[in-house]
């Protein structure tokens, strides 16, 4: 009988091992070693402010320490949260800003460059395999290289600032269902954006849309700006994420990344006129409550974690997904076989709809510790009403 899915023993891998860092990529020390995760900028467990307190929320309970200004505007279960209307998300997201102000110039090539993955935390969740909702583990699929010119591809490169250092993940353009053929959202993980409970959101957040597309930084070779952004640099306005995370997250795998996922609306720093998706050419439609047995599903991210190096846009073909889950309560991951690394947390799983365009499914939030595989969250009613509120919102 074949391992089961991230056992215990071994398999479990930590969310932040295939982002740069989970929740932030901090600057790693000089000879080629990684630093341990940043602490996050907010209470911890082991650190609470006053106020913080604990509960149980839709048979789920809350690590103790969460500060109590962190659960306002929460839901009394998590059920309550898909009848969110507009003005709940716009009333949540009033309580947990993004403040992102452009800094012009602060993203070069040495400071993309040198934002690295951390080592992971030991993994604190098991997965819920006796209830039959997650299954054997899939065969490891070779990631292959992306055929350039990226400038053809929805994907790209997130930069951010954490306490600690620099980090980096992959993401993807989505079309915005408020603006047809002009889209500035980018979709990416959560964990990319913020580091969960008793945390803040990430600082100097940019999207680089077909980083180093001409492949001149490749082989640790030194490029210019123009060749690693050649479409721009594009900072976040806005930022939505899963209250799950917001709530839950941090530096393990868990039931918080099956809620994994965010949405960033973007500028151009040089105010070009144009969108994002003018710019680049295009955006995916997110395909959300996809019918898993009608899902092939390849994931394309920057893995940057030995052997790759964070310069190249890989996909693996991972087929039909498994599933994986931490809470039987919440909608089961989806897993397929892939070796790609730290870095690639974020990236976009594309599946070819029933009418043959490809849309988004899923993006990269956890794999396993021998990365063997890959899963990313499945994208239903939470997911649709984020990516509603920031559509819409002014």
């Amino acid at each position: 009988m074949p391992a089961i899915h991230r056992s215990a023993a071994a398999a479990v891998l930590a969310a932040g091992t295939l982002l740069a860092v989970t929740a932030c990529g901090p600057d790693g020390p000089s000879g080629g070693g990684t630093a341990a995760p940043p602490p996050s900028s907010g209470a911890s467990a082991a650190t609470t402010a006053a106020g913080g307190g604990s509960g149980v929320i839709g048979g789920i309970t809350l690590p103790t320490g969460i500060p109590t200004s962190l659960l306002e505007g929460l839901p009394k279960s998590w059920d309550d949260l898909t009848r969110w209307k507009f003005e709940d998300w716009d009333n949540w997201a009033s309580k947990h800003v993004f403040n992102n102000p452009i800094v012009k110039d602060f993203w070069n090539p040495d400071k993309m460059g040198d934002s690295k993955p951390a080592d992971p935390a030991p993994p604190t969740a098991k997965p819920a395999d006796d209830a039959g909702v997650t299954d054997p583990e899939p065969a490891v699929v070779k990631a292959v290289p992306v055929p350039r010119p990226y400038t053809k591809q929805p994907s790209g490169k997130v930069f951010f600032s954490a306490e600690g250092g620099r980090g980096n993940c992959s993401a993807t353009v989505v079309q915005d269902p408020a603006h047809p053929g002009k889209s500035n959202l980018v979709w990416t993980a959560g964990h990319c954006v913020h580091p969960g409970k008793g945390g803040n959101y990430f600082k100097d957040l940019v999207f680089v849309p077909a980083y180093n597309n001409s492949g001149a930084s490749s082989g640790g070779k030194k490029a210019p700006l123009a060749e690693l952004a050649p479409l721009g640099t594009w900072w976040a306005k806005d930022v939505v994420t899963s209250p799950q995370w917001l709530v839950e997250g941090g530096g393990t795998g868990d039931a918080a990344n099956q809620y994994d996922f965010a949405i960033m609306r973007v500028s151009n720093q040089t105010d070009s006129g144009k969108s994002l998706e003018e710019t680049v050419g295009g955006a995916v439609p997110v395909w959300f409550d996809a019918p898993r047995d009608k899902v092939t599903a390849t994931a394309v991210g920057y893995p940057l974690y030995k052997p790759f190096d964070g310069q190249e846009l890989y996909k693996c073909e991972g087929g039909k997904p498994t599933r994986l889950s931490f809470d039987p309560k919440r909608p089961s991951m989806l897993t397929i076989g892939c070796n790609m690394t730290q870095g690639s947390s974020g990236g976009g799983w594309f599946a070819p709809m029933p009418d043959g365009r490809l849309a988004l499914v899923s993006n990269t939030s956890i794999g396993t510790q021998d990365h063997t595989s890959l899963s990313g969250p499945y994208l239903e009613t939470v997911a649709k009403q984020a990516l509603d509120w920031i559509s819409k919102k002014k």
